[in-house]
């Protein structure tokens, strides 16, 4: 029987997001990692090598399938109340104690995903597309394990699907390169960021880097894509007023419409020695994140639990516009264009 390893390697092509260092040795661009790979070898994503001289990246499958609302993506300024299909391979660029898809992130990693290979499905971009106008998704988001790593794949299938007339998002952790988010952003129209911590020792024991995660924030905004930034508030890891403030306060400094959502931890995969998040840490980040000048702050995971920060509200004149219980719209008045019908104030977003 094929390892899984076998199996992720004949589903690949060659891949684009490298460069040459020297003869037969090349730089992977996929991630800020910026593997630097000598034939036969590795990145740390683990799914992207270098086969005698050429780049091999995921293709021609997905390990997770689902249609849903777009707002558990969380994207909370884009199409309300849409439905997202949304696809996912195998593997990371890093390794988060409680990562809540560990069974497709980790796989090549931790011998306890293995069993993901039975979730592959063989699979093409214009079959991915036929599904989405299927379930009657208006979204195509690439998200589950991590897209950066499958760019070239996530590439292919938002072409499909921006030829359908679909919009394309992605969830990431962000620990992107400038070179990945230039070669996706013909077809990307969404950017979901983890922001996971303000501190690089955090990021060091998540096998990332603060400051790439940072960087690729500024650099998305700047090649106009609309990002939402999430930070997941973990016990005793991030929750510090302290850190939450630097957060927001970073996020204010680029501008003050992107979207906030701080979000509730439960415990998952190795990281289970701490509770989940109560609603008032949640109601006292999302407080620092308007405190600091953020427009649109949201609580996530904890439904019913954290008041007005389900809403979206108009920040000129106060309007409750949009109001949700976790991933459902209950009442949406936002006008066409993301207009306010009290003040006429254009909220930022992509509405339609």
């Amino acid at each position: 029987m094929p390892t899984l390893s076998a199996i992720l390697d004949e589903l690949t092509v060659p891949g684009e997001l490298c460069e040459s260092v020297s003869p037969g040795v090349l730089r992977c661009l996929a991630c800020a990692h910026r593997c630097v790979l000598a034939p036969g070898k590795r990145g740390a994503c683990r799914v992207r090598f270098n086969h005698a001289g050429e780049l091999r990246v995921p293709w021609g499958y997905v390990a997770a399938l689902q249609a849903d609302p777009v707002e558990k993506k969380p994207f909370w300024h884009v199409l309300p109340g849409a439905t997202a299909l949304t696809f996912g391979m195998l593997g990371c660029d890093l390794h988060c104690a409680y990562c809540q898809n560990w069974l497709t992130s980790q796989a090549l990693r931790d011998p306890a995903c293995d069993v993901a290979g039975n979730l592959i499905r063989r699979v093409t971009p214009e079959e991915l597309v036929k599904s989405a106008r299927r379930v009657g998704a208006r979204l195509m988001v690439a998200s589950y394990n991590e897209p950066l790593i499958t760019a070239e794949w996530a590439a292919a299938i938002f072409q499909q699907a921006k030829s359908a007339g679909l919009k394309c998002g992605m969830v990431s952790n962000g620990h992107a390169t400038p070179e990945a988010l230039r070669f996706l952003r013909p077809w990307l129209d969404a950017y979901k960021v983890d922001l996971k911590s303000m501190r690089q020792e955090t990021y060091r024991q998540l096998g990332g880097s603060l400051k790439n995660v940072l960087a690729a924030i500024e650099t998305a905004l700047t090649l106009g894509l609309w990002v939402e930034v999430v930070t997941l508030v973990v016990p005793g890891l991030n929750d510090s007023n302290e850190e939450l403030w630097q957060a927001a306060r970073f996020l204010r400094g680029l501008s003050a419409n992107i979207p906030w959502h701080v979000t509730a931890f439960h415990p998952d995969y190795t990281l289970t020695d701490r509770g989940a998040t109560p609603a008032e840490t949640l109601i006292r980040a999302a407080e620092i994140g308007r405190e600091a000048g953020l427009n649109f702050v949201y609580a996530g995971n904890l439904p019913g639990q954290v008041g007005e920060y389900e809403e979206t509200r108009c920040p000129a004149c106060g309007c409750s516009l949009i109001k949700r219980r976790h991933f459902t719209v209950t009442e949406n008045r936002l006008g066409a264009g993301g207009i306010c019908p009290q003040c006429q104030t254009k909220l930022p977003g992509v509405w339609s």
